[in-house]
């Protein structure tokens, strides 16, 4: 069984393949059960290895670097973050066919909340109080460079461009004037002046794990990175309501300046997102197409 793939560039990946791959490298795993996790990570093909693990395997080389930063940089982090996150106990090399390095971590059990339906007042506080304790983190002596400087991290005008051009391509799928005119007044904000700290970069409903109403886990840290902290305010709109919103900004406390840069950098990326993964991925595009409704709604409130 071949996996779907979401990108031009991607190698074949089966599992068949991998399963293969796994008994040459990992004989004490020959014959675990393999099947593909429902997710809507872009980057990474996910496969569930028995009961107690899962296979992580980059799509694209540009998704390679950052399995570096899950093996020795969001373990240090895990220490002092109020859930947990992947904790990778070890890593694959090319083989199969297959071109690059690749992961097995434990597998943390949860379920992924669904947009406009996983507000409720434990949850937005529990998001706060996490991104909260992820930007209190000393960084120490590294700096956004190399693997740890991300795009998006850096100066929300250099997204004009690209949003810009995703809106054009949003024609025929939804309201491409009053996108523009979204755009144009999210963007009116001021750059971040503050400190640089540790930065998620992707919280999104297909990257958090929920156990009831409480938050169980945050996954996915291969766009971990060091920049603007208001990257990560943007679950506030992919995964929460209006009241969920205003409890989350009250267990981050955070300035306006802040929360207006999240509120952009929300819509951007949920701009950018839509009209590229609206046939290939359908619930990331829903994810997308939500926040980029609540950013609205959110503007129109203020106007």
């Amino acid at each position: 069984m071949l996996i779907a793939k979401l990108h031009d560039t991607e190698p074949d990946i089966s599992i068949d393949q991998v399963g293969l791959i796994i008994a040459d490298q990992f004989p004490a795993w020959t014959g675990l059960p393999l099947a593909p996790v429902a997710a809507t990570g872009t980057d990474n093909v996910m496969l569930r290895l028995g009961d107690r693990l899962v296979v992580r395997l980059p799509r694209i080389a540009s998704a390679v670097p950052s399995l570096t930063k899950e093996l020795d940089i969001a373990p240090l982090l895990s220490r002092q973050l109020p859930v947990a996150v992947p904790v990778p106990l070890a890593q694959g090399t090319p083989g199969r066919g297959y071109p690059w390095p690749w992961t097995v971590s434990g597998w943390l059990s949860g379920q992924n909340p669904s947009p406009g339906q996983a507000s409720g007042p434990a949850l937005a506080a529990d998001l706060g109080r996490f991104v909260r304790a992820l930007h209190g983190i000393d960084v120490g002596k590294n700096m956004a460079v190399g693997p740890l400087r991300s795009y998006r991290g850096g100066p929300l005008a250099a997204r004009d461009a690209p949003t810009r051009s995703a809106i054009a391509s949003c024609e025929g799928l939804l309201d491409v004037p009053l996108l523009t005119a979204a755009w144009e007044e999210a963007r009116q904000v001021s750059e971040g002046d503050g400190g640089r700290p540790w930065i998620h970069t992707d919280l999104q409903p297909g990257n958090i794990l929920v156990s009831g109403s409480r938050l169980a886990a945050v996954l996915d840290w291969g766009g971990l990175a060091i920049g603007d902290p208001a990257v990560d305010l943007i679950v506030a709109w992919n995964l929460l309501d209006h009241a969920g919103r205003a409890i989350f900004r009250d267990a981050l406390d955070v300035d306006e300046p802040m929360w207006r840069r999240g509120r952009a950098w929300a819509l951007s990326i949920g701009l950018v997102a839509y009209p590229y993964y609206v046939d290939t991925n359908p619930a990331l595009a829903r994810v997308s197409k939500y926040q980029i409704e609540q950013v609205i709604a959110d503007i129109s409130r203020c106007s």
